[in-house]
């Protein structure tokens, strides 16, 4: 048995999170507080993900960047790929929360989109 030694970014507690793996397989999970705890120590070492937050340069608009985040997480190892992906790209304005300003990014079948409205 192996035990890996986490803190918990479910929520602002930050649980000192111990988790038993058997191989790949988790045994157990303790010391979270919350469901989201375990929920997110079984995530972490098995698959984990990531939001990733970023800038893309706006062509003719009130501000020279907007920022953008991926709209859902995905595989930790695919980040810095991503991020490659963003750089270069630039948008015309207007640009509105939520618009998708590069779809499917590395393959994830995530979407990159807009977290402010520059117009």
């Amino acid at each position: 048995m192996e035990e890996r030694y986490l803190t918990c970014i479910g929520c602002p507690m930050g649980c000192a999170l111990t988790v038993t793996m058997n191989g790949n397989e988790v045994v157990s999970v303790t010391g979270n507080t919350c469901k989201r705890g375990d929920d997110y120590a079984r995530k972490e070492v098995t698959n984990p993900t990531r939001i990733v937050t970023s800038t893309v340069k706006v062509l003719n608009g009130s501000a020279e960047t907007v920022s953008v985040k991926t709209k859902e997480d995905i595989p930790k190892g695919k980040i810095f790929e991503c991020v490659k992906a963003l750089k270069g790209v630039e948008v015309k304005a207007p640009v509105h929360i939520g618009d998708v300003i590069l779809s499917n990014v590395v393959d994830t079948g995530v979407d990159i989109v807009a977290t402010k409205d520059v117009n």
